[in-house]
């Protein structure tokens, strides 16, 4: 943590009374957007301290209201079903003066959240059966929030899964050039471009109520549970900045692009990348399970297809990012955003060699079969 970073931080702590000794301080260095940074304090309580990119939510004031609609929402659901408000949603601490945000003398945004203690965060599930514990989380959230007026949210990235949008961006990205990359990214740019009509899948659903709007939250990977260290079930569900309106096609599809990979997100070796159909099945099962009635029939048919198309799009925006100078994913090589596309890229053309194998695992586990 650079000396300016690390004053920027006490600066933002300062306008949290409750946070009366700074004990130690240490750098989150997972997830690709935020600069995180857990606070203990010295009455031993512990806090999670954020600095939000401005560069991706344009507006934190936003992205802010959506997170406090949405955790007071889901307080009053787990209340009522006798669960522990404390630890299965976020809490939100307010400054001073009664603020969600804390602005620094940089103009840089800060939020500060409650620590929930004795979980843990893994980056992948180790097993079948943590992977469906994990799909149960997010199908519970889902459930969860089945009546929050998904209208009322603000979009806190513009069209983030509106996937015609997002390959109109690498159009221009490829046009531009503006880093001089597009000739070592040819076959990757070609790849998406020649499934240019399936794009609009979930655009055009979505606008003709074919399946329903809802509140989604857009990052489903493994590591956005906060997990039991006792019970090693789900707790909570964490890093709701992508809170938004959308399909649950969304959600479940980020899933099975980040955890049911054989592949680390940004494998070099694209031999190495497949898509695991029993993890495939383990999510499935696990999220049919929890999401229940939620979901409508026309939803429970189209889950391969949303697995299929947030893999491309994911594909599109690293390509994309690439081509434009690696301003939006924080990168740690030359070349990662173009590993990592290249990886979406070979896990789309993997799941298509195993279509019929994801709708039969779909039909198996659907309405009346479980």
């Amino acid at each position: 943590m650079g000396k300016k970073t690390e004053e920027l931080l006490k600066e933002a702590i300062s306008a949290y009374p409750f946070i009366k000794e700074i004990k130690e301080i240490e750098r989150n260095e997972t997830g690709h957007i935020n600069d995180t940074f857990v606070v203990k304090a010295g009455d031993g309580r512990s806090y999670i301290m954020q600095r939000i990119n401005d560069f991706v939510f344009k507006n934190p004031r936003e992205v802010m209201e959506n997170i406090i609609g949405v955790t007071q929402f889901l307080r009053e659901v787990i209340v009522a079903s006798g669960g522990d408000p404390e630890r299965e949603t976020l809490n939100v601490m307010l400054t001073e003066t009664g603020d969600p945000l804390f602005t620094d003398s940089e103009g840089g945004a800060w939020r500060c959240f409650k620590l929930i203690e004795d979980i843990v965060c893994l980056e992948h599930a180790s097993s079948t059966k943590q992977f469906r514990s994990c799909a149960r989380s997010f199908g519970g959230f889902l459930r969860r929030l089945e009546s929050y007026p998904a209208e009322t949210l603000h979009e806190t990235i513009p069209d983030f899964h509106n996937t015609p949008a997002r390959l109109a961006a690498l159009k221009r990205a490829v046009e531009a050039d503006v880093m001089g990359r597009r000739s070592e990214a040819a076959a990757e740019i070609d790849f998406i471009l020649s499934r240019e009509d399936e794009c609009g899948y979930f655009t055009t659903r979505l606008a003709s109520g074919e399946i329903p709007l809802r509140v989604t939250h857009n990052d489903t990977k493994f590591n956005n549970i906060l997990i039991d260290k006792a019970s090693g079930e789900g707790v909570c569900i964490i890093d709701l900045d992508t809170i938004m309106p959308g399909s649950a096609l969304y959600d479940f599809g980020d899933a099975i692009r980040s955890g049911a990979n054989r592949a680390e997100e940004d494998e070099r070796e694209l031999s190495k990348v497949a898509l695991n159909l029993e993890l495939f099945e383990a999510y499935t099962r696990g999220y049919l399970e929890a999401a229940g009635e939620a979901l409508t029939e026309a939803e429970i048919d189209a889950l391969p297809w949303g697995a299929k198309i947030i893999t491309l799009e994911c594909g599109a925006r690293f390509l994309t990012d690439h081509l434009e100078g690696d301003h939006y994913f924080k990168t740690s090589r030359e070349g990662h955003n173009l590993d990592r596309a290249r990886t979406q890229l070979a896990l789309v053309a993997d799941m298509e060699k195993n279509w019929d194998k994801m709708l039969a695992i779909v039909e198996k586990h659907g309405p009346g079969r479980l």
